[in-house]
């Protein structure tokens, strides 16, 4: 079984997907046994899998690309190869409609004062945002990627900042909770 996703991303971040020399492209086709094609005009990114589809891999180089294709960095982007993490992708349209002036208000709420807000939301939920045009990308893990669409969603939809900061730190106290109940009952994989 062969694979081959064709994906459409902003020309402004062809450069951040092929990297200085090319190196973010090759790193990318390495670890996930893929070929990357970049039409540079259109923006649209074909990439071919080499290697067996039932390592998931291509699909990973899937994930990856469209990561930094939504605003994130190559090497945020390539935490989707570790663990369970995952990406999620919020079209803000689904909260300002088209009027690109509510989208705009919604981005700065997201982002807040110097990116302040952006990081609160980061650091208490384990997640990575980026804010690009009309979405929000989320990379994180299982719980740490709900809680932060959770906060986002939440925002977007008109809450205040200051329920979005305790709904996140009650998420974490909740966390830090099942964590130690299962180290106390010895039952951690880790």
């Amino acid at each position: 079984m062969s694979f081959e996703k064709v994906i459409l991303i902003p020309l402004d971040r062809i450069g951040a997907l092929i990297g200085k020399s090319g190196k973010v492209k090759l790193k990318i086709e390495k670890i996930c046994s893929v070929t990357i094609d970049i039409d540079s005009e259109t923006g649209e990114v074909t990439i071919r899998g080499t290697g067996k589809i039932e390592d998931m891999l291509p699909f990973k180089a899937e994930e990856v690309v469209m990561a930094i294709g939504r605003g994130f960095s190559p090497e945020k982007a390539m935490r989707l190869l570790q663990g369970e993490n995952a990406l999620h992708v919020i079209d803000l349209r689904e909260f300002g409609g088209r009027s690109s002036s509510q989208i705009e208000r919604i981005k700065a709420r997201i982002i807040g004062e110097g990116g302040r807000v952006r990081q609160n939301m980061e650091q208490l939920s384990g997640a990575s945002i980026s804010v690009y045009g009309r979405t929000v990308a989320i990379i994180g893990e299982g719980n740490h990627l709900r809680t932060a669409v959770d906060a986002i969603t939440t925002l977007s939809s008109g809450s205040t900042h200051g329920k979005v900061y305790n709904d996140l730190q009650e998420a974490r106290r909740r966390e830090k909770l099942e964590r130690m109940q299962l180290w106390e009952n010895g039952n951690v994989f880790d």
